[in-house]
Formats: C-alpha cells, sequence, structure tokens
C-alpha cells in the first residue's frame, strides 16, 4: 500500500526536457531538491538548452544614495530578469568598455568591476593627469586609461597603466598621432583581450592594438569596409574580432553587416547583413543615428542605439554565420525620455547565480513584461 501511495518519478528524459523551459534563475534553486535533480538540470543545459550570455543593462542614479540598479535578458530562456543588490559606493557616473568592463572614474577615485556579476570592485586613486571622457580597457591585469581631453598644454596626453598587482600607477608615451583629434571615447572604438587593446577610429576604420606589457603600439591597420560604410565598431564573438558597420549615412542608415577581421588585421569576410525589418527597429524615432554600440560576449553580440535604446538588435553566431533577432528593451519606460543606460554581457552559469544567492547580497526575480 505505501509503495502504491508513493508518487511516480518522472522519467529523466521528460525531466530534463521540461526543465529546459524553466529560466537559468529557477533552474539554481531545483539543482538542490536532490541529487538526481542536480544530474537532470546539469543534462538539461547541455542536451536540451544550453545557457547562453546575458545582456546586463545598469542603471545609476546621479544623486544621494546613489541608487543603482541593474536588469538582464537571459536569451537561453527569452526572459528579462531583475537583479538586487547593495547600492555601489559612490565614485562617478558608471560606464562600460569593451562589453565586460563596468568602471567609474573621477578625479579622486578609479573604481571597475570585471566579474560575471559585478559583486567585486576594485578601488584605487585617480589617475596622475584628470582627462574627461578617456578610454579605458582591462588587459588582463593591467588597467589602461588614455586619450580623452584634459589642460595638458600642447603636449600630448600621457597614456596610464594601473597594475592590480602592484597597486600603483606607471605612464607611457601617448596614443598615436592619427587619434589626436578623436581621443575621446565616443570617437572610437575598443575591443580587449588578454594581452592587447585595440583601438579603432569609428568614421575612418584606422585601428592600432596595444601590448600594455610592453608598452607597444602596431599598427596602423586599415579596417575599412567600403566606401559606403560610414561608421564602424569592433568587438570579440567567439573569440574572434568583428567589425560592424553601418553603410549609408547617419541621417539614412540603409544597412548594417558584420565582417570577421582575419589575418594580421589585414583581411575582411563578410559574415552577415542585419535584415531591413531589424535596421528600421534599430534606428527607432532618432532622426539621426552617427553611430552605434556593440556589447558582445561568447557566441552572442547585441547592437543598440543609443539615441533610441528601446529595441536591441541580437546577433547569434553559429560556424560563422549570424542569426538575428530583435528583443525589446524592457528598462526604457514608456514615454519616460532618456535615461542613462550602460551595457555589459556576461557568461552566467548555475556556479555564478549559487554564489551570489549564497552571499546574501543579490536577488533575482523573472520580470513580467506583458
Amino acid at each position: 500500500m505505501a509503495e502504491e501511495e508513493k508518487e511516480a518519478p518522472l522519467h529523466r528524459d521528460v525531466l530534463e526536457a521540461i526543465l529546459s523551459h524553466v529560466p537559468l534563475i529557477d533552474l539554481a534553486p531545483a539543482s538542490h531538491v536532490s541529487g538526481t535533480w542536480k544530474r537532470a538540470v546539469l543534462s538539461s543545459l547541455e542536451r536540451f538548452n544550453k545557457v547562453k550570455p546575458w545582456l546586463v543593462v545598469h542603471t545609476k542614479s546621479s544623486q544621494h544614495p546613489y541608487k543603482a540598479a541593474a536588469h538582464a535578458y537571459d536569451p537561453r530562456s527569452h526572459v528579462w530578469v531583475e537583479i538586487q543588490h547593495p547600492s555601489m559606493e559612490h565614485v562617478s557616473d558608471l560606464r562600460s568598455s569593451h562589453s565586460t568592463l563596468l568602471y567609474m572614474l573621477s578625479p579622486f577615485r578609479f573604481a571597475f568591476s570585471v566579474d560575471t556579476l559585478h559583486q567585486t570592485w576594485h578601488r584605487a586613486d585617480s589617475p596622475i593627469v584628470w582627462r574627461s571622457d578617456p578610454i579605458v580597457a582591462l588587459v588582463g591585469h593591467l588597467a589602461v586609461v588614455a586619450g580623452g581631453m584634459c589642460d595638458f598644454g600642447d603636449e600630448p596626453i600621457p597614456m596610464e597603466i594601473y597594475d592590480l598587482r602592484t597597486r600603483g600607477w606607471d605612464t607611457c608615451n601617448s596614443m598615436p598621432a592619427i587619434f589626436e583629434d578623436s581621443a575621446a571615447s565616443t570617437c572610437l572604438s575598443i575591443a580587449a583581450d588578454e594581452h592587447r587593446m585595440y583601438v579603432m577610429e569609428k568614421r575612418s576604420g584606422v585601428t592600432y592594438s596595444f601590448d600594455p606589457s610592453s608598452k607597444t603600439w602596431r599598427g596602423p591597420y586599415d579596417l575599412q569596409p567600403g566606401k559606403k560604410v560610414f561608421s564602424s565598431l569592433i568587438g570579440f564573438v567567439n573569440d574572434i574580432m568583428v567589425l560592424v558597420g553601418l553603410i549609408g549615412d547617419a541621417e539614412n542608415v540603409s544597412g548594417i553587416k558584420m565582417w570577421e577581421v582575419k589575418g594580421e588585421m589585414s583581411e575582411l569576410r563578410e559574415m552577415g547583413e542585419l535584415p531591413k525589418e531589424l535596421v528600421g527597429k534599430l534606428k527607432g524615432e532618432s532622426p539621426c543615428v552617427p553611430s552605434i554600440c556593440m556589447t558582445s560576449i561568447g557566441d552572442i553580440a547585441y547592437l543598440d542605439n543609443p539615441s533610441d535604446p528601446a529595441e536591441l538588435i541580437l546577433c547569434e553566431v553559429s560556424k560563422g554565420v549570424c542569426k538575428w533577432g530583435s528583443v525589446r528593451n524592457v528598462v526604457v519606460k514608456d514615454g519616460g525620455g532618456m535615461q542613462s543606460l550602460v551595457f555589459t554581457c556576461s557568461n552566467v552559469g548555475l556556479a555564478d547565480l549559487h554564489e551570489a544567492l549564497r552571499s546574501g547580497n543579490m536577488r533575482f526575480a523573472v520580470m513580467d513584461v506583458e
């Protein structure tokens, strides 16, 4: 009789298939139900619906108590997640760089974070020379601050490098002369890997690489895809450098394409073109689109229009081919005017969620976006 009253166990394949439809943040507690459930969760993620990189949208109040908020889009489950965490120490306006670096830079302090859910912040004194709107990159254990504008007379602005190991600043020669008239971050696109920072002038496609360990520049490289491309940006997808170019002009963007940067940055291979209807979604209500932004990690890149970020473009790259889609940005409030949004990408996995939940500092909830 006792045996008959026991609940019939779910067949393993059925359980795994069911779990494939469950959002990742709900799989974290489900994996603690039992050893059988943990194995089913892990198997489901591997066999049916793999973990995909999250796009994280950060906002931060510029007034006391400087409340910070974060929302993430999980393309695996097609859901938006609200991330609740303590307000961070105010240093200055929140910014991001090369997809994973989140930072604040003021004349007095420099704070930055690169971990998956940005729970850990590194804090340092400000660079020796204060500049506005510089480019900032993290290459291995070295943070690079370069370009920007400052009161330095007619002398080139020196670059500065912060070493996470020694917790000290060092200076080196300024950026290549070609960047002197376009040293602000708004004019440049940057990407970074474990060894180098890459800097491209958006209008011309002229690109250099910088090795902060040896303090040496390489280039120039010509990454201009053609005369019809008026603005470009670079990033990494699947550890391959890609270039995204806007075709036409700022008042009439007629197309957007993605290329793979091959060889010694000497060849471009076209990977795909954004469908016309998605070009319209990306433009939104903007009468002019001088440039766009890209945030990428793993096999996914997200494109946004800073002038109208209500619709985001998703590009998933598999075997060198682009699969395009779009997602409504729920952080942009209907009729609420412009907000300051900062985008990063993260490879969020079960282990990251478990750690965040154990710390007690973060809470996650699937948003109702209907």
